[in-house]
């Protein structure tokens, strides 16, 4: 990360690990907009952002199946919460199948944050993390409790029918469920948890498939379906284009 971007990243406490990815802080302290380029990642993101003298605003993003290109304004300070897919069901209790590849704007006392707990990152997480915990039901569906574990520990490399056999739960309904919540299929979700996975190989120079890819063939072309770029370009990003890879810790 260079010093013109300041990034910092919190753990969720464990009594929300299975909703919540992350909590991070993404500012630009430099006059001069940024062009980045943001992958798909598998994650719904709460933001809180606010440029310059702005007043915050607030966006729920939902799962992004291309690369999107934006801009980074000039003093912007980003607050967000990163949610697995379980938190759509069991925190936000909604279908966010019209966000895929979208943004919704909220409400700009959504969560009712203050403003000396938006200009704190810790206050931040703290007050996020309550509120989650608040929100959150006393009983769980257990067939999707155990699916989106296995999604997520493999990283997506599960196959449709594996992931069906252990929970006990028909591949037609899983994709309807899929569909109807997020907006994709099972399969094209594990693809960009797959592709996320390789960020950490491609940054260390590792072009060559580590998930569980057919050949190196089919691995160039999903890293270049899905963030458009080769995997040596990912690698060198120049100009900290790619902001997950500029991001990684």
């Amino acid at each position: 990360m260079n010093r013109d971007l300041n990034y910092e990243l919190i753990k969720p406490d464990k009594s929300i690990t299975e909703f919540v990815e992350s909590f991070w802080l993404l500012q630009n302290l430099t006059e001069n907009d940024k062009e980045i380029m943001v992958l798909p990642d598998g994650r719904i993101d709460l933001i809180f952002i606010k440029s310059g003298s702005a007043p915050f605003q607030t966006t729920l993003l939902g799962i992004g199946t291309h690369p999107d290109n934006a801009i980074l304004k000039s003093n912007t300070t980003m607050l967000v919460v990163s949610f697995k897919l379980l938190a759509i069901e069991y925190v936000f209790k909604n279908s966010i199948s019209n966000l895929l590849n979208n943004a919704q704007n909220l409400s700009s006392d959504y969560w009712n944050f203050s403003l000396t707990e938006l200009n704190d990152f810790t206050l931040f997480y703290k007050k996020a993390t309550q509120i989650i915990q608040l929100l959150l039901p006393t009983e769980i569906d257990s067939r999707k409790e155990k699916l989106f574990d296995l999604i997520y520990s493999s990283n997506g490399e599960m196959t449709v029918k594996e992931l069906s056999e252990k929970v006990f739960w028909s591949s037609r309904q899983i994709n309807r469920y899929f569909n109807q919540q997020f907006g994709l299929s099972l399969k094209a979700y594990c693809n960009i948890l797959r592709f996320r996975a390789s960020f950490h190989h491609i940054k260390e120079g590792k072009v060559f498939p580590q998930q569980n890819f057919a050949d190196q063939s089919h691995f160039i072309r999903e890293v270049k379906k899905l963030s458009g770029a080769l995997p040596k370009e990912l690698r060198q990003n120049q100009n900290d284009r790619f902001i997950q890879f500029s991001t990684l810790q």
